[in-house]
């Protein structure tokens, strides 16, 4: 098995947000990483938690698994109006993230 993926497109919260979360897991194992991302208080932490249970399963649940990778990139972007003074208004920029997980085998110690 060469690799295993899964990815998240439009998640609803912003990629600064969900990059903080990305980091925690990034080079761990597949178990340690799961454990992880179920005990932090996060709300990006059950999306990630999700997508990491999907890569694994593409990669046939097998052992000695790593996070390889992970990339949090934006997204579309929904452009509010918030009304302020004097008939003016400002923009609310609502942003989304792409997550990608790559999960790869764990190199043989020599």
């Amino acid at each position: 098995m060469a690799e295993a993926r899964a990815s998240l497109n439009n998640y609803r919260q912003s990629p600064r947000k969900v990059r903080v979360v990305a980091d925690l897991i990034r080079g761990k194992s597949v178990e340690e990483a799961l454990d992880i991302l179920t005990y932090v208080p996060k709300r990006a932490g059950l999306p990630l938690r999700k997508l990491l249970s999907s890569a694994h399963a593409n990669a046939g649940k097998s052992p000695n698994l790593i996070v390889k990778k992970v990339s949090v990139d934006g997204g579309a972007i929904l452009y509010r109006r918030r009304p302020r003074s004097r008939g003016m208004a400002n923009p609310i920029r609502k942003r989304t993230s792409h997550i990608d997980i790559i999960l790869a085998e764990k190199p043989a110690k020599k």
